[in-house]
């Protein structure tokens, strides 16, 4: 007969230098994971921890109210109210400004409501223009002509002390907690 050995578990606690760089790498690649998933974990609960009431916006000054002609609409720029140190130049934002009367404005997004490319003025046929397809809209910033299906995007203003403001942060879209806001501008006489 023959007997096989029976092998019995070490009861030493000492461990094997493979056991320790084992546990070493386990334990180094737990912290890599953990450095990795801080910046994705905290994207990611980004837009709960915001909030979408308060959101990015906040009221920025345009001008003083004198620097806009009545009956005459001027391109205006802003400085985003939330720009990191690499934005630069492109944190400078333009706006239409359409000044109605007295202190009755129409501030409207550079973008047209189609695609997003920015729309020019043309004081002689009264229209903005937008150059990729064609959309046409009227002073007013209603829908001319063209692919859009709306008319431009309106920010919502105040006037303080002579001076013109408009909340923005966000690009204004239909969809945006402050589209309802334009309620705020007087009503057209």
């Amino acid at each position: 007969m023959s007997t096989k050995p029976v092998i019995v578990p070490s009861t030493d606690a000492t461990i094997s230098r493979r056991g320790f760089f084992m546990k070493l790498g386990i334990l180094f690649n737990g912290l890599a994971a953990l450095v990795l998933a801080a910046p994705i974990a905290r994207f990611l609960l980004s837009s709960v921890t915001r909030g979408r009431a308060g959101g990015y916006l906040s009221w920025v000054p345009l001008g003083p109210v004198n620097e806009f002609p009545e009956g005459e609409t001027r391109l205006a720029t802003f400085r985003n109210p939330y720009v990191m140190p690499t934005d630069g130049k492109t944190a400078d934002t333009a706006c239409w400004v359409r000044r109605i009367e007295g202190d009755q404005f129409q501030v409207f997004a550079i973008n047209c409501a189609h695609l997003g490319c920015p729309v020019r003025w043309f004081p002689q046929s009264g229209l903005f223009m937008c150059p990729c397809h064609g959309g046409a809209y009227y002073r007013d910033g209603s829908r001319a002509s063209g692919p859009p299906e709306r008319g431009l995007f309106e920010y919502p203003y105040k006037v303080n002390g002579g001076l013109l403001t408009i909340e923005a942060g966000e690009l204004p879209t239909p969809g945006a907690p402050t589209a309802a806001l334009s309620t705020e501008k007087p009503p057209c006489a």
